[in-house]
């Protein structure tokens, strides 16, 4: 039998302004590991993508990330300390508890990816006895 054990899976995050974009992931919280001039390797702990100078319409307003960290608020309270929103004029949304059992907030990048930064909500879908 061969092993066909996963190590990672990344996305290749499109950008329409490859410096700005680097700069707003970082000011988000990524680290940069490196960088050449058509891609750059982005990672938060184990978690991480490749961010590419590359930008098609089409697909940047239909491609969407989900992070899950272990304390929305946290991040949530990063993102407004840092005004990202004004910085970068993008569009953020204040956290909110979802019926899919995440509490998250939307995030959308300056290229307009939109990334929802969220947390398991503990015994969302635990069934209640009535």
């Amino acid at each position: 039998m061969q092993d066909m054990t996963a190590i990672e899976v990344k996305a290749f995050v499109p950008s329409k302004d490859f410096a700005l974009s680097k700069r707003f992931y970082q000011d988000l919280g990524f680290d940069l590991g490196w960088s050449s001039d058509q891609l750059a390797y982005l990672h938060h702990g184990s978690s991480s993508f490749l961010l590419q100078n590359f930008y098609v319409k089409e697909h940047a307003d239909n491609f969407m990330m989900h992070l899950l960290v272990e304390n929305v608020e946290a991040w949530w309270s990063h993102v407004q300390d840092n005004k990202l929103a004004v910085k970068y004029g993008v569009k953020v949304d204040a956290p909110e508890d979802r019926p899919w059992g995440l509490r998250d907030f939307v995030l959308v990048d300056p290229t307009g990816v939109l990334w929802r930064i969220g947390q398991t909500i503990p015994d969302a879908h635990q069934e209640t006895s009535g």
